[in-house]
């Protein structure tokens, strides 16, 4: 199917002839401000015949309805594909609270805190996911989202590698966060509604304690996987010494297992990269959920076909003085005088 995308430029085609009948006539008798004999000259020889003739209006109609047409954007459609659509629809809940800020994570051998650790292990695992759907929510005193369920992986790395510590406040409202996914997931009826939860500490916010946004999942059937961030023991220096502490005394373990166990998922305990590695092979095994079957119209540009043609007819026009007169001090030099005698001199 044959269609313009912007069909309204269209109305431009008549303007030609509009500005010829509105605008007043040139004078004949006008004075130049400027005047270039050679030039002039050149113009008048070289464009009375096609001024005055039907055939330069047509070819100058022509273009300009090229010219129109191109701007239209004319597209053709081909017939519609069906592509099968089926994949996993997973939420990613990540903790901006300012205790994500712990530096007690090694990425390549280097300390970093906690939020660089999961970046860099969720980027690798937003790579896989490939024909799955993938939203990001952060949370801190309370829960927004960032990226709806989308196939576009690209746009959810890009997103999560933006995010900073404290851009959604100090606290933790691991409640909320899971209240937010449990409403994106309602709105679609063919969903595994898996939660992907990361985070440190304990739910300090938010409008939804862990029992409210627990009963929500449960009667919604989402599938909760919290991860629980940050190493159990690390090396302090005091004023006595170095000395062993826990960084993860905030960490309530107790909450996310129970979110896990009464919503079917299971809980991991992110001391380490490698350990946070181990929720791909869980996902691995999730059966894919069968969506709606999408449409794919080949479509192919056709607008520089016009445009082509309306450059083509512009170069001829503008180059045709130039050629004519190339052609003329050509013809004016093998003829002349000179040229004549140098013929004569030689024949004798």
């Amino acid at each position: 199917m044959f269609e313009f995308v912007w069909w309204p430029l269209l109305a431009l085609l008549p303007l030609p002839l509009l500005l010829r009948y509105l605008l007043p006539a040139k004078k004949k008798n006008a004075q130049v401000a400027l005047y270039f004999p050679h030039v002039t000259e050149l113009a008048q020889s070289q464009n009375k015949k096609i001024r005055s003739s039907i055939g330069r209006a047509l070819i100058l109609s022509i273009a300009w309805i090229a010219l129109v047409f191109a701007s239209a954007r004319p597209i053709w459609f081909g017939d519609p594909i069906a592509i099968p659509s089926e994949g996993r629809d997973l939420m990613l809940a990540v903790d901006l609270s300012t205790s994500m800020r712990q530096k007690d994570m090694l990425v390549n051998g280097q300390g970093v805190d906690r939020l660089e650790m999961v970046k860099s292990v969720m980027d690798d695992f937003i790579e896989r996911r490939v024909g799955d759907r993938i939203g990001l929510i952060l949370f801190g005193d309370t829960a927004y989202l960032q990226a709806p369920l989308t196939f576009d992986r690209n746009i959810i790395k890009q997103f999560l590698d933006e995010s900073v510590i404290g851009l959604v406040g100090d606290s933790t409202a691991i409640g909320d966060a899971i209240g937010l996914a449990v409403k994106r997931f309602i709105e679609k009826e063919r969903s595994n509604r898996v939660l992907i939860l990361l985070t440190d500490g304990r739910n300090t916010a938010g409008n939804i304690s862990i029992d409210q946004a627990l009963a929500l999942a449960v009667a919604n059937q989402v599938t909760v996987y919290p991860i629980g961030v940050g190493s159990e023991q690390q090396v302090q220096n005091s004023l006595f010494g170095q000395r062993l502490i826990n960084p993860s005394s905030d960490l309530d373990e107790r909450a996310l297992l129970k979110i896990a166990k009464e919503t079917g998922g299971d809980y991991f305990r992110a001391k380490s990269t490698q350990e946070l590695a181990q929720i791909y092979a869980i996902l691995d095994l999730l059966e894919p959920v069968k969506g709606n079957d999408q449409t794919l119209r080949p479509r192919e540009e056709l607008f520089y076909y016009p445009l082509a043609a309306a450059v083509g007819i512009a170069a001829f026009i503008a180059l045709t003085p130039l050629l004519l007169m190339l052609f003329r001090n050509v013809r004016n030099t093998s003829s002349s005088p000179r040229n004549t005698s140098t013929r004569a001199a030689a024949d004798e």
